[in-house]
């Protein structure tokens, strides 16, 4: 455990591959409570229970708001927000596999606003293999179908971008800003964006409806905290890369919960996406520490 905490690299890849795998217990509660709570409804509450679990951890860690940096923050908690509430949609309407590996490209914009806003370099390398998973996200939406599906799953992608954006945000203000802040921020930001959009179809939630609530709330900002300290321990890139342990963990809960079985497209959707993420992974390995904007 002491070599663990002593090596920043090692630390950064248990923290990310823990968030994956608690992550995915909420992905599991969140596609439960989809079958009779609305989505947006479910991010109000997550970011409630958040919130009052975030204020009473910086009061016990004696943790203050910071005077300065608050744009950055605001703009992570947008960044957030708007990732949450796509996410969570997508995953009440399609199956939680193919949720999952979508919300998941967000390395290529991870990589390219790395490079716009965090001068990491991205070697041409990694430009010829891009395609190779956009490809695999196209088997995965489906487009050619027209349907519903192929909607919700390009909102699945629309999560990846604000994802992105939110871990760039978050891999700016650790230099500066204690890990609670940055997420207190996303969970009064995500609680504000929510209510109006909850506020016509709200649903008055049962004893059982309750319990999952709650335990969403306590689950993901357990994950978010592994999250964000991976973040400040590593690379985002590559800390988006071994988040991507995190597809495994959902594919069995899809199919032990729900008996949700890939189809040939989602298959090979789910192969080329991760193959060219492993391809980026190793052509990453040099990469250098990133320089922040001031």
């Amino acid at each position: 455990m002491n070599f663990i905490k002593n090596h920043a690299a090692i630390s950064g890849i248990v923290y990310a591959m823990s968030s994956s795998l608690i992550f995915s217990i909420m992905n599991a509660f969140v596609k439960a409570t989809a079958a009779s709570i609305p989505s947006n409804e479910i991010v109000f509450f997550r970011s409630v229970i958040g919130t009052v679990i975030i204020l009473y951890l910086m009061k016990k860690d004696k943790v203050k708001f910071s005077k300065s940096g608050i744009p950055m923050l605001a703009l992570r908690g947008c960044c957030g927000a708007l990732y949450m509430i796509f996410y969570f949609y997508t995953i009440a309407n399609i199956p939680l596999l193919d949720a999952i590996v979508l919300i998941n490209t967000s390395l290529i914009f991870t990589m390219l606003l790395s490079r716009l806003f965090l001068k990491e370099k991205i070697q041409p390398k990694v430009y010829l293999i891009m395609p190779i998973v956009i490809v695999g996200a196209l088997f995965t939406i489906k487009p050619f179908g027209y349907s519903t599906y192929s909607v919700v799953a390009l909102l699945g992608i629309v999560a990846a971008v604000f994802s992105a954006g939110a871990g760039i945000c978050i891999r700016f203000l650790s230099r500066k800003h204690h890990a609670y802040e940055i997420i207190f921020y996303f969970m009064v930001t995500a609680t504000v964006v929510s209510i109006p959009l909850m506020w016509n179809e709200f649903v008055s939630p049962n004893a059982m409806e309750w319990f999952y609530l709650i335990c969403i709330g306590v689950v993901s900002l357990m994950a978010q905290i592994f999250l964000t300290k991976a973040f400040t321990h590593e690379n985002a890139v590559v800390v988006e890369i071994v988040r991507y342990i995190g597809i495994a963990f959902n594919a069995f809960w899809g199919f032990a919960f729900w008996m949700e079985i890939p189809d040939v497209f989602s298959i090979i959707g789910t192969i080329l996406i991760v193959a060219g993420c492993v391809a980026m992974t190793k052509v990453k390995k040099g990469i250098n520490k990133p320089k922040l904007m001031e």
